[in-house]
């Protein structure tokens, strides 16, 4: 594919695109001693401004606040220890939003800050309240800065890295694109700081499994993501629909990447997307899993069917009624995710049985399925 090819691919691509979600990495928005690269969140305010102007609208997640609290606290290494590290977040996280207030503060634009955690994603009435509030916050003509919270969140509730959030955030405000700024020129074929021979890949058209297994986690004592982190998310946003860039943030210009310059790598969206509740349910993290027959497996993925306790052979994990689970065939492949009629015990009980036969095993109570077509998503 020619670089003239590839600058038209990108033009088309990325033509309708109104609404982005921009992340910026720890190694980005900071410098030496963890300090805030104001010059750089400069910047990245008058780029979002004057994209503003010209009736985009854009959310960024943005890292740092960890690191930025280690530059305040002179801390070398990211504290391993819950309290420390919440700590940590709680006096970087006011450094973080007051470098971003001061430089769109130049060009009368409003900012909004926005904490999540999983459990906040992860409950669909929640979801719904979040999605609300940055939608209000867009009306408002306010960018949103978002983050984690990590200075309450815990294992049981954190997203875990701020790529992934980016990918769901993406999702939460419908968005076309999601750009992500690291330090490196987005995908090569190795590490370009290991292997000088690596050569940059410009256009993805499929984010595959052994694309995520060949990627790098992060080394630094700062960052917690990688490039391994950020291909999860590429293939969440893309299998929506929407498209994805990962550029040096350093170097890049959201202008020039919006009219389809070739900076960084494209990642093509996905021709067959999941749209509205159902794209929610491919991204909330599952609770459990209920391997099925072959037939099932047919029913689901060929004639669009519920599934029954007749189809399932195996199930794992501890989960309750209505809450996510995976659907997996016999090899243990993934086919589908979602909401659960029974709790495990139940479903247990009833694995390999008839519908007419459930209704004496649970003492009189059953359900039409195990899920229901329309509480279902296909992978």
């Amino acid at each position: 594919m020619t670089t003239l090819e590839q600058t038209v691919e990108r033009k088309d691509v990325l033509k309708d695109v109104r609404r982005f979600v921009l992340k910026l990495g720890t190694r980005v928005v900071t410098v030496h001693n963890n300090e805030l690269d104001r010059v750089l969140i400069d910047r990245v305010a008058k780029e979002v401004a004057g994209l503003m102007k010209d009736g985009y609208t854009v959310a960024i997640v943005s890292s740092g606040a960890v690191g930025a609290g280690m530059g305040r606290l002179g801390l070398k290494e990211r504290p391993l220890r819950i309290p420390e590290l919440q700590a940590t977040a709680a006096v970087g996280q006011g450094l973080l939003m007051n470098a971003y207030k001061l430089a769109f503060r130049a060009y009368d634009v409003p900012i909004g800050q926005v904490l999540l955690t999983d459990d906040g994603l992860e409950d669909r009435w929640r979801y719904v309240n979040a999605k609300n509030t940055l939608d209000a916050l867009f009306r408002f003509g306010a960018v949103p800065i978002i983050n984690e919270n990590d200075s309450v969140a815990v294992e049981e509730n954190k997203v875990g890295d701020n790529d992934r959030l980016s990918a769901l955030v993406t999702h939460l405000v419908e968005a076309r694109l999601l750009i992500t700024y690291t330090t490196v020129d987005g995908l090569f074929t190795a590490d370009p700081s290991q292997c000088p021979d690596a050569h940059h890949i410009p256009v993805v058209e499929t984010v595959t499994p052994e694309m995520i297994a060949a990627a790098g986690e992060a080394r630094g004592a700062v960052s917690l993501g990688g490039m391994r982190t950020k291909l999860h998310a590429a293939m969440s946003v893309t299998q929506s629909g929407g498209a994805v860039v990962i550029a040096d943030g350093r170097q890049a210009s959201l202008r020039e990447i919006l009219d389809g310059a070739e900076i960084g790598t494209l990642f093509l969206p996905n021709s067959s997307q999941i749209q509205g509740r159902k794209r929610w349910l491919a991204n909330t993290r599952k609770k459990g899993v209920v391997v099925v027959d072959a037939g099932a497996v047919t029913a689901l993925k060929e004639r669009g069917k519920s599934l029954l306790a007749s189809g399932i052979v195996r199930v794992s994990g501890a989960f309750d009624a209505g809450e996510l689970i995976v659907i997996a065939d016999e090899s243990g492949d993934e086919i589908a995710r979602g909401l659960v009629r029974y709790g495990a015990g139940e479903v247990k009980r009833i694995q390999g049985k008839r519908s007419d036969e459930i209704a004496a095993i649970l003492d009189g109570r059953i359900a039409e399925a195990v899920i229901h077509r329309d509480d279902m998503v296909i992978l």
